[in-house]
């Protein structure tokens, strides 16, 4: 029986992108951590280790705050879904 709780075998769909988007800002871990938190939103540097490689959920608020926190739109961290959806 598949696992309807993973997508593709990953337990998110933003790991990958979150990780490019971070490196390019040159944000460390902790950074975004902190900067997480002045949000009001707790996720530790090990749960973005997780995130990152695709071994936790990321919840809709959490994605909004990743992506304030990152300085980017959502879509960014969405369009490679997003697009694999509309090729269906």
């Amino acid at each position: 029986m598949k696992n309807s709780n993973k997508y593709e075998n990953n337990l998110n769909i933003i790991g990958p992108i979150l990780r490019e988007k971070r490196k390019e800002k040159n944000i460390s871990f902790e950074k975004l951590s902190d900067k997480l938190l002045l949000l009001g939103i707790n996720i530790p540097v090990t749960c973005l280790h997780r995130i990152e490689n695709n071994q936790r959920t990321v919840r809709d608020y959490e994605l909004c705050a990743l992506s304030i926190a990152l300085d980017i739109d959502v879509k960014d961290l969405l369009n490679h879904f997003l697009n694999n959806l509309n090729n269906i």
